[in-house]
């Protein structure tokens, strides 16, 4: 591949660990070099590893992991987390009438390839390059994913929770661009919750007030662990919790309990666990990722129902820590708009996709058109609908 005088080649590999960990996260995590904290940990070598290790991606999951790693002559200069999809499961982009259409005509959907963070919603780069290889790294993977899939004669290629820069310059190369939505909470420079609270009008002010308080009655204590105050029996704790909900949401849970060991020994940095712990044991947890500027909310579980308890672990602890360490973001998640009565604000995702049949891929151009409308006026109707006080309005 000819990069305007450079040589670049695109190479596949099926294992993280088949690339050093400093050329990955130099392309990956650029800002971490000298031990900084990422911008997200999600693509980092050691998240990525830890998904592979334990199992919860690989052989029989239906995420083979395809890696794509960019060089300039010996130099890594991009890599991106690739995956062959064997279902549409974990992806939180959902494809399945896509998928449906296309074996009704006679087609096979599966297998896929998918830029991703298996089982993360997270907005975060999937084109990583090194810095002042951006253009030349972007241009290089997508060339790379679009050929291996069509050397494959395989029907899509999917790149989704991107950013919107990425989404942009996809979209430059061909890509169908579509948007998406979440509910996130943006912290206007409070110094602590009731600083929040002041800026929202008074009945929906009174209602956390309530709600919280409620939550906070269930008998037992609330507790932030992170880093050295993890400990295992935490994770066994936390499994318990994760198993029951993915249970009752997915049919079984993504990640193997593997992973949680793992994440000890590897991750416990980038990891904040909020419990509610009674009578000295954990009763509920909500599991959260530490970014630089961003908390993300990932799961939720418990072993005992108490009013509110979840949206106090998951969204009213999750501010409480980002206004403490002064974070821009919360993120909590996929879909939600219960999150909206709680201060989470609606915000655009995005993906990125290509369709190999010229036909299915004019009618999914139109489709994702009038998708992004629909979306964008739904944004808007939604944030008017915030508790936020509007300007000039009395307080009662």
């Amino acid at each position: 591949m000819d990069g305007g005088g450079h040589e670049i080649s695109v190479t596949v590999i099926d294992r993280i660990a088949a690339i050093d960990p400093v050329d990955w996260d130099g392309c990956a995590c650029p800002e971490a070099v000298g031990g900084a904290r990422p911008f997200d940990p999600f693509t980092t070598h050691r998240f990525l590893s830890a998904l592979e290790d334990s199992r919860s991606v690989g052989a029989g999951t239906g995420w083979q992991p395809r890696h794509l790693v960019a060089r300039d002559g010996a130099e890594v200069i991009g890599v991106m987390p690739l995956y062959a999809k064997g279902h549409s499961q974990g992806e939180y982009v959902f494809d399945h009438s896509w998928a449906h259409a296309w074996e009704r005509a006679g087609g096979r959907y599966y297998p896929k390839l998918q830029a991703a963070v298996p089982f993360t919603p997270a907005t975060g780069r999937r084109l990583l390059a090194r810095p002042g290889y951006e253009s030349m790294a972007r241009a290089a993977l997508i060339e790379g994913a679009v050929q291996l899939a069509a050397e494959n004669r395989l029907s899509s290629f999917h790149i989704t929770f991107c950013t919107g820069e990425e989404a942009e310059a996809g979209r430059e190369m061909g890509l169908l661009h579509r948007v998406g939505e979440q509910f996130h909470w943006l912290n206007a420079g409070y110094g602590d919750y009731g600083d929040f609270l002041a800026a929202l009008s008074s009945r929906k002010r009174k209602a956390l007030r309530k709600e919280r308080a409620t939550a906070q009655g269930f008998g037992g204590e609330i507790v932030h662990l992170t880093g050295a105050a993890l400990r295992p029996e935490h994770w066994e704790a936390f499994w318990r919790f994760y198993q029951d909900t993915g249970a009752r949401k997915w049919g079984q849970p993504y990640l193997t309990r593997a992973f949680f060991d793992i994440a000890q020994e590897h991750l416990r940095d980038d990891i904040l666990l909020v419990l509610a712990m009674r009578n000295g044991r954990p009763v509920a947890g909500a599991l959260n990722f530490i970014g630089r500027d961003v908390l993300y909310g990932r799961y939720w579980g418990c072993i005992e129902d108490h009013p509110f308890l979840h949206f106090e672990l998951c969204y009213h602890q999750a501010i409480d820590h980002a206004i403490a360490h002064g974070m821009a973001r919360v993120e909590a998640g996929a879909q939600g708009e219960h999150k909206l009565a709680r201060g989470y604000l609606p915000a655009a995702t995005h993906s990125l996709h290509w369709i190999a049949d010229p036909g299915f891929r004019r009618a999914v151009a139109d489709y994702l058109e009038a998708e992004r409308a629909a979306v964008g006026r739904e944004i808007e109707v939604l944030t008017s609908y915030g508790p936020f006080r509007r300007t000039g309005q009395e307080e009662t």
